[in-house]
């Protein structure tokens, strides 16, 4: 009997932990999704580009875009109604939202760009933080960006890659002891980087490039790098216009909005 309760303890645990890590699904919506207009969901940080991107498409096609972003516990219920297209931040971002939204697959998955870790840092860098190597070798206070097991963000393990990307588990070690926060999602990570008046936060490139005002950057080196990517998923169904938001945003006029915040290809 205690086996028995002990196993089903066990099992509330984990379908527990599986609710917490992908939204449910509300069984009472349906994607009906053509309605003219191209709604695109996903998470912060990669929206800055995509939003820009689609002003320019709607005013060279008449087409109206909507992005909305953020943590997605924000914006699933309207996305299981309405998405034309999914974003991802990473790859394992998206595998979850292919896990998650059954009008996307796999297979409608396209990567189109990648961003770089980098490592940002307070105005004037008054630490003179040079790399990875640097925070290493001195005292330093360091926030990282974690889903923790409860939430898709791209930030998920990226320091771990850094720091062991060498093969010396004593880095690893290392630079374990200087983390102040694990924070979910950059958004989140952005402000414990702040409130905590922290040496050093990583990052992708683009938060710091969205906000020069607050903060500054130095560049992970090269052997330590780390990029992710970022996907575009057309939903089934989707308005037909949403394929040509695609190509627009993969083409030599759409390009810019994204090299200009650190996308590369």
């Amino acid at each position: 009997m205690k086996r028995h309760l002990t196993l089903t303890s066990l099992a509330m645990l984990i379908a527990s932990a599986s609710a917490l890590a992908s939204p449910q699904l509300d069984p009472s919506i349906t994607h009906q999704p053509k309605d003219n207009v191209i709604n695109v969901y996903g998470p912060g940080g990669p929206d800055t580009a995509l939003r820009h991107a689609a002003e320019a498409f709607t005013k060279k096609s008449g087409v109206q875009v909507n992005v909305i972003a953020g943590p997605e516990s924000k914006w699933t219920q309207d996305a299981q109604k309405k998405a034309d297209l999914i974003f991802g931040s990473s790859e394992q971002s998206m595998s979850a939202f292919v896990e998650t939204y059954p009008f996307i697959t796999n297979q409608d998955v396209e990567p189109v760009y990648l961003r770089r870790a980098v490592i940002a840092v307070p105005k004037g860098n008054p630490k003179n933080i040079s790399g990875i190597q640097d925070l290493l070798d001195k005292p330093s206070s360091i926030v990282v960006t974690e889903g923790l097991g409860v939430y898709n963000t791209s930030g998920t393990g990226v320091w771990e890659d850094v720091a062991g990307r060498t093969g010396s588990l004593a880095d690893v070690q290392n630079f374990r002891e200087k983390i102040i926060a694990y924070a979910k999602g950059s958004g989140a990570s952005f402000k414990a980087f702040q409130q905590q008046n922290a040496d050093a936060w990583i990052t992708w490139i683009h938060w710091p490039l969205n906000h020069a005002d607050k903060v500054d950057y130095v560049e992970i080196e090269p052997e330590r790098r780390i990029y992710r990517d970022l996907t575009l998923a057309k939903t089934k169904g989707a308005d037909p216009q949403t394929q040509d938001f695609i190509n627009f945003v993969n083409s030599s006029e759409g390009r810019p909005f994204f090299t200009r915040e650190g996308w590369t290809r």
